[in-house]
């Protein structure tokens, strides 16, 4: 890629489509579903996530709009897909967050999935639906990953995808239950985009048990 080639951040909204999920732009007219899909697996009762609750959904959507209005965040929420390819019922959400338009960098974060889905290929296609947007549409220099240092399954999930850990920010935040986060930070570079798209396309077309 360019370094020199023109930012195209805050992004638009935009719909993203594979074969298995569909990113939709996030509205309040999602609550309900969003309430239903977070309902699987009690994602909120997690301690070292910020997952919102039932009573929180609406506050958590009109959060996310407030930050995509000021050009910070674009919200999505993730949709499975049938068979046929119609759209199916709402799995979680997901965002492009801390957008930094002068120096073309972005986070994936604030992802949330129904616990049906989890280790399933929706959560690989919709990183891989994602990344190809901020490299190949929006010009991104790199996108950042940032997790809990006690969310196993999360790092586990973002070293899946290629991403290689900057850091450790240590007592980086204060968790709403009070104690301190120590934040692992990891980044996807531009340079590194052409292979981490062939090892996310060759996981999708692995077959699964």
């Amino acid at each position: 890629m360019d370094k020199a080639a023109p930012s195209t951040l805050p992004p638009a909204a935009v719909t993203l489509q594979g074969r298995h999920a569909l990113l939709e732009p996030l509205t309040l007219a999602h609550e309900a579903q969003a309430i239903t899909a977070v309902q699987d697996g009690q994602l909120w009762e997690l301690w070292y996530t910020s997952i919102p609750s039932p009573q929180t959904m609406r506050s958590e959507i009109e959060r996310r709009l407030s930050l995509q209005a000021k050009g910070s965040m674009l919200p999505f929420a993730v949709r499975e897909l049938k068979s046929d390819g119609t759209p199916g019922r709402l799995a979680g959400m997901t965002t492009f967050m801390n957008i930094d338009a002068t120096n073309r960098r972005l986070e994936i974060g604030s992802t949330w999935y129904r616990q049906s889905v989890q280790r399933t290929a929706l959560n690989t296609e919709c990183k891989l639906m994602l990344l190809s947007h901020a490299f190949d549409s929006l010009n991104c220099i790199a996108v950042e990953f940032r997790t809990h240092f006690f969310n196993h399954q999360s790092r586990r999930g973002i070293e899946r995808l290629g991403a290689k850990l900057d850091g450790v920010l240590r007592s980086h935040q204060l968790s709403p239950n009070g104690s301190l986060r120590d934040t692992c930070v990891y980044s996807i570079i531009a340079s590194e985009w052409p292979t981490v798209k062939t090892h996310l396309t060759h996981q999708l077309a692995k077959p699964r048990s």
